[in-house]
Formats: structure tokens, C-alpha cells, sequence
């Protein structure tokens, strides 16, 4: 190997997934700067390296050096320690003060940090609580280096060790050593496989009890992020157990895999139980194995929906129909009457209907004959933005449903059955996005003498988190169910809405590019012909067609990743959008948040009352201060430059992220590089998020194979059987 010593100008690049970082490297002998690649984590601008691996040369990117080993030392020139201080790494130092800092210590500045930190005080500007912050800052630093330096050793990817540190503070080097299959249980974004490579790392046998644990929850897992299963059939289980834990050097037989079942069961770890029904002559007892949490979650919704059902609530005073379409000057169909009737006369009821056929104006409907009865009413949504919607159809507040059960990071939710929601009347839209633990955490802390309603389209993408609760509960049939079918005739004048019943349907939609459609295609084959069409319709066309700006328009995409996906898509339209304040930033593993641009909240933050989904603009950025700060509807939000991993660009994002959000104008890329993800409903989903327009880039093949594709993964669970039973 090569070895090369470098400094830091530059993060071009940095995936939060698994650490991948491409570097611009200043190099000695080198005129111009290095392209330097490789597993490097967070890293800071300024940052000197010592990097051993091998030049290559990149058909698309060109001449890199490719990094198998590094180390970090301190930087040693003043312009290098001013850098390093300035990159956001040091929280309190911004670029003004990492000035101020090195003026005054110069090519010393380390040393004082480190040695005589109480000098600090000599920089002008400097008070004692942002010298705390800097002390406190630098301290977690030098422990996650010791964690990065740790990891690497062990050939692990660096990009852990910050959670790893925030996780477990000054024990993680013992927590690694001793266990290191705790990082998979404990951490967000750490896998099984990334323990087990530490695990190999350290000696242990392949066969130990605790290894084998782990690979049986890490199966069960990922049988619930990716399939959205509740529970796995036993034989699967221990079939995919098996190969997941076997390796090169030695295979893990399945008789090795139930032994540490049995000891799971025995302990609790897992909780096993015979799937009803399913008894045949010819073979055994089928089994679901069930982590702890899904299973009391599904034991606990069906419960205390039962519970709800059963128990009498204060009665609604009869209203006349005419009476109620006076109220909202609204004329309601038979269906749309039978579902208020419903609502009425039912503790539970579930009101489902695809676009146009009414779900909103029959909910005013139910709201205006509960008012009549002066019952109290509470509406909520899963997410801030389907919440904000239901608030404007309604004209009255609607939460969502973290921030209705008063959710605390370290305390949980502080409404429950000892402390319910004070309501008798609770609507909740949106509730094909409810996974199974929400709806089980929502379902304690309604009332039992409350009505609740559930509102939804079962049509549209299930939820991200394991289960299907709203189907199950339609599919129980102990619960009244009301379907709006019929398509109004406002309606039908909309392209959107008639198209999205097409291809609910299995049948292409109706495309028409003239002027007055609001539903067009242009057909595009390669993703990069469709990202620089989809740039050109965002970036001038569109605005100009609609006369309206460019942030009314979101591209809404099948995938995160690939020329056409969310995250390059991004990087292009910042550039068409917001070149002008690319100097106005802050830098963050290789994106850049600029002044002006449209961003994304992509993890629940209950300290800023954020969540994921959540979409704000840029309206302040203090390079000085390495901060900057977010407008979400009527609240500033700030940022300092460590927190940015909880933000992206959002003028492009995913379909499933856009689910309960509606946007005047969407623009859709469909093409077949999109083909794992290519199902009727993510496209039913993301058409149906539009008001004014839809503007589908792409190949028509594509677009018809998506429509074809109804199959959507059976998900396993037994909540139907258990509400029947």
C-alpha cells in the first residue's frame, strides 16, 4: 500500500448510512487537490491525515486515492487549526471565532485547548458559557476519536462512533469490548452485521450463545423494518437465522439456532404462540415468533379496542340531515348520511374512500352532528403536515399523535389509561400510516367512553412501521365500516383524481399535455435525460406555466438513491434554485444548507416539538456562530452546525415521506431503474398528493409495469383474529 499525508480542504461527499466520505485533499507535491475516498465517518475541514491505500483511476470521477487504513493527527498549521476549528465539529466555534481564536494562540491554539483551557478567555468575544460549550464540545470529541481510532482497528466504518459515544458516554470503549451485540440493540443505524465484525474482530466464537442471540433478533428486526411483519413463522426464522449467522469459516446449523430459541423463549427475549387456523393433516402447528413489543402491542390494540366498543359513552342527540347540510351549506349522498348516521350510533367506526369521494366533507359532517350533542372533539394525524391539512378542511386544531399523547424523549408518552385524552369524540385521519405500536400507545389513552373514528385511504402505501392496523381492522368486521365509492362531479372534471381511480383500477392513466390538463407525462428513458428534464419543469418552466414560485412544486421520487433519486435530484435543484446564496452556508458531511433553501426534518426531535417529515425553509444562517435557522409554519427552529444530520434538502424527497402531505403541483420520475420499488399503490400514493397538477417524467413502460404490480407483500400479523376472537 501507498501512503500519502494530507490535509483536509473539502467534503464533498459523506453518506450517514455507512460512513462513506469523498475528501479534497491538499497533498505535498501535488498541484492540484486529491481526490481522497474511503470510510472516514464525520470528519472536519482542516483535519490532517495519514492515509495508506492505492491510487486509482475512476472511469466517471477520475484520479483517487482509495484509503484502506488512516490516522488523524491535529492539524499543525495556523490556517489548518483555523479550519478545523471553523468546521462545525467544536460547537460554539464557529469560522468568526475559530478566527479570533488562532489570531490570538496562533500555531499554540491546540495546546491551549487542550492544556489551559482557561486561557480562553483572553479571545475578545469569548464569555464563560461558550467557553463551557467548547470545553464539553472538545471532551466528546477526543472520546469519539479514541472510539473512531477503536473501530477502525477492527476494520468497522468510523460513521458509528458519535451514536455509539452519545449512546453509552465514557463507558463505550467497555460496552464495545465486552459486548459488542449491545450496539445493535441499542443504537439507531447499527446492525447486527456491524457488531458481529467487531465480534469477529475480538475473538468471539461464531457459535457463542450470544452471538447466535443476536442474529435471531436481528432476523426478527428486519423481518419488521423491511417487510413490515409483526411476528415471523418459526421454521422461516430459524431457516433465515441460520444462513444470516453462518460464515466462511463455519455454518451455523438450525438445530444451533432452536436450542438458542428455546433459551430466548425461556428468558423472554422472544414470545412464541400457535397461528389460529392454520392446523393441517399433513404437517405441524404453525408458530409466529413475536419481539416482545409487537407482540403486547398487538395484544394490547386488540384489547383495548374491544374495551372502547364495549363500554356505553354519553348518547348523540338525533340531527336532521336537512338540518346538518344547513349547517355546512353541504348536499351529502345516501353513503355520505350513512356514514354520519354511523357515526352517531357507533363507539368505533372507520370511514375509507379513495380521492373525491367526499372523506372530508363527510367528516364536517360527522364534526357539525357530534357539535349539535356539544360534544367535545379532538382531531389528530400521524404526522404534522396530514395534521395541518386536517386543520384547514376543518377549521379546527388537529395535533398529531405524538404531540396529542404529550410525548417526552426520556419519560415517553405522558397520556395513557392513567391519564387519558380529556375528549369524547376523537377523529384520526390518515390512518393507513398508524403502525401497530402508535395505534396500540394512541388506543390507551382514549377514553373508553369516547367515540372514536378512523378515517383513511387503504389504498395508498401501508405504514413504514410493522403492521397493518387500519386493514386488520377493517378485515375483523367487528368494527362498522362505511366506503365512500362514488366519485363527485367536481371531481370528475379533475385528471388527477380520475386517474388515480384508473390505475387503482389496473388501467393506464389518461394523459393529456395541452393547455388546461392537470395531469401530462413526458416521456424521458435514462435517469439522466429525466433528472435534467425534471430540473428544466422545476427551474423555469412550471413556474411560469402555473405563475407560481418554484417552492409550490416537489418532486416526489420512488428512491432515495440513483441519478434520478432524491438525493441528486437535490443537489441539482439547489443549484437552479439557490445559487445566489451559496456563500451564505453551513457545510455538513458533504451537503451544503444554504440560505433560502427547502429542507427536511428526517428524525422525531421532541426538544424542537420536530418531526420526521416535517418541511421548513432556511431563514437565517450565522456562519459566525455555525447555526442557522429552520421556519416551520409559524415557528423558528434553530440549528448549530452538529445538528444538521437531522435535516436534508427537501425540494426533492421520496413518496413514502410525502405520505399525508398535499403539494399544488408534483413532479414524479418513473422509470424502470426505479423497478424494485415499482408497486400501483407508491404510485396511486404519490399522484394523489397533488391539488393542482402532476407532471410524470419517464418511460410509459415503466409507468405500465408499476400499474400491473399490485402485489403487495402480505404482512404477518394477527390483530383481524384477535379483535374476532
Amino acid at each position: 500500500m501507498t501512503e500519502i499525508r494530507c490535509v483536509v480542504e473539502r467534503v464533498t461527499f459523506l453518506s450517514p448510512e455507512n460512513g462513506y466520505a469523498v475528501l479534497k485533499t491538499a497533498v505535498a507535491g501535488e498541484e492540484d487537490l486529491v481526490t481522497v475516498v474511503g470510510g472516514f465517518g464525520e470528519i472536519a475541514v482542516g483535519t490532517v491525515l495519514a492515509v495508506q491505500g492505492e491510487w486509482k483511476l475512476d472511469r466517471r470521477y477520475g484520479r483517487q486515492f482509495v484509503a484502506q487504513k488512516w490516522e488523524e493527527t491535529l492539524p499543525a498549521t495556523v490556517l489548518g487549526i483555523e479550519k478545523y476549528l471553523g468546521s462545525g465539529l467544536i460547537r460554539g466555534v464557529g469560522p468568526k471565532f475559530a478566527r479570533k481564536i488562532v489570531n490570538t494562540f496562533g500555531a499554540d491554539t491546540m495546546r491551549v485547548i487542550e492544556e489551559e483551557p482557561e486561557r480562553l478567555r483572553e479571545v475578545e468575544g469569548l464569555g464563560s458559557r461558550r467557553i463551557a460549550q467548547i470545553m464539553e464540545s472538545w471532551g466528546k470529541q477526543k472520546e469519539v476519536k479514541n472510539i473512531m481510532l477503536f473501530l477502525q482497528g477492527h476494520d468497522v466504518s468510523a460513521a458509528y462512533a458519535a451514536r455509539i459515544y452519545k449512546t453509552y458516554g465514557s463507558k463505550s470503549l467497555q460496552v464495545v469490548r465486552e459486548n459488542p451485540y449491545r450496539l445493535a440493540d441499542d443504537i439507531w443505524g447499527i446492525g447486527f452485521r456491524t457488531a458481529d465484525t467487531i465480534a469477529r474482530k475480538l475473538g468471539m466464537p461464531p457459535d457463542s450463545f450470544v452471538r447466535l442471540r443476536a442474529g435471531i433478533l436481528y432476523t426478527l428486526s428486519q423481518m419488521a423494518d423491511k417487510q413490515g411483519h409483526v411476528y415471523a413463522e418459526y421454521s422461516q426464522l430459524v431457516d433465515e437465522a441460520a444462513e444470516i449467522l453462518s460464515t466462511d469459516e463455519k455454518k451455523v446449523e438450525t438445530a444451533q439456532v432452536v436450542m438458542t430459541m428455546d433459551q430466548m423463549i425461556s428468558s423472554g427475549d422472544v414470545h412464541v404462540e400457535d397461528i389460529p387456523e392454520e392446523n393441517h393433516a399433513d404437517g405441524p402447528q404453525r408458530r409466529a415468533v413475536y419481539l416482545p413489543p409487537f407482540y403486547y402491542a398487538e395484544i394490547g390494540t386488540a384489547a383495548r379496542l374491544i374495551k372502547i366498543l364495549r363500554s356505553p359513552s354519553r348518547p348523540v342527540q338525533p340531527v336532521q340531515m336537512a338540518q346538518l347540510e344547513k349547517m355546512g351549506n353541504i348536499s351529502y349522498d345516501e353513503v355520505q348520511q350513512q356514514a354520519i348516521r354511523q357515526a352517531m350510533t357507533s363507539k368505533v367506526m372507520v370511514l375509507t374512500g379513495g380521492p373525491g369521494t367526499g372523506k372530508s366533507t363527510t367528516t364536517l359532517g360527522i364534526i357539525q352532528a357530534m357539535r349539535a350533542s356539544r360534544l367535545r372533539i379532538t382531531l389528530a394525524a400521524p404526522t404534522g403536515r396530514a395534521a395541518k391539512r386536517m386543520s384547514e378542511v376543518t377549521g379546527m386544531e388537529a395535533k398529531t399523535i405524538h404531540r396529542l399523547l404529550e410525548y417526552k424523549p426520556m419519560e415517553g408518552y405522558q397520556r395513557n389509561e392513567d391519564n387519558p385524552i380529556e375528549t369524547e369524540v376523537l377523529i384520526v385521519d390518515e390512518c393507513s400510516m398508524i403502525d401497530l405500536i402508535l395505534m396500540n400507545a394512541l388506543l390507551k389513552a382514549v377514553p373508553v367512553q369516547a367515540r372514536l373514528i378512523l378515517v383513511g385511504d387503504t389504498d395508498q402505501l401501508p405504514s413504514v412501521g410493522a403492521g397493518n392496523v387500519l386493514k386488520d381492522i377493517i378485515a375483523s368486521g367487528v368494527v362498522p365500516v362505511v366506503e365512500l365509492k362514488r366519485i363527485f362531479r367536481q371531481a370528475q372534471t379533475s385528471r388527477i383524481i380520475m386517474n388515480a381511480h384508473r390505475i387503482n383500477h389496473g388501467t393506464f392513466p389518461e394523459v393529456c399535455n395541452r393547455a388546461g390538463s392537470d395531469f401530462f407525462m413526458i416521456d424521458r428513458e435514462t435517469p439522466e435525460e429525466t433528472a435534467t428534464e425534471i430540473v428544466e419543469l422545476v427551474g423555469r418552466r412550471l413556474p411560469g406555466y402555473f405563475h407560481m414560485q418554484p417552492s409550490a412544486i416537489q418532486v416526489l421520487t420512488p428512491m432515495q438513491r440513483g441519478a434520478a433519486g432524491a438525493a441528486t435530484l437535490n443537489q441539482m435543484l439547489q443549484e437552479k434554485l439557490n445559487s445566489a446564496h451559496a456563500d451564505q452556508c453551513l457545510r455538513r458531511g458533504g451537503y451544503s444548507f444554504r440560505l433560502g433553501d427547502k429542507v427536511m426534518q428526517i428524525r422525531n426531535n421532541y426538544e424542537k416539538d420536530i418531526f420526521n417529515g416535517d418541511i421548513g425553509v432556511i431563514e437565517s444562517v450565522d456562519m459566525g456562530e455555525g447555526q442557522l435557522f429552520v421556519r416551520f409554519d409559524d415557528r423558528q427552529v434553530p440549528y448549530d452546525a452538529s445538528e444538521l444530520d437531522e435535516l436534508v434538502l427537501a425540494y426533492a424527497t421520496t413518496i413514502h415521506k410525502a405520505q399525508g402531505a398535499e403539494y399544488p403541483v408534483i413532479v414524479m420520475p418513473v422509470l424502470m431503474s426505479h423497478f424494485v420499488m415499482l408497486q400501483r399503490n407508491l404510485i396511486y400514493t404519490g399522484i394523489t398528493r397533488a391539488k393542482k397538477a402532476v407532471v410524470i417524467v419517464g418511460s410509459k413502460k415503466a409507468l405500465a409495469y408499476a400499474i400491473r404490480n399490485e402485489v403487495v407483500g402480505k404482512r404477518n400479523t394477527m390483530l383481524a383474529k384477535r379483535l374476532q376472537k
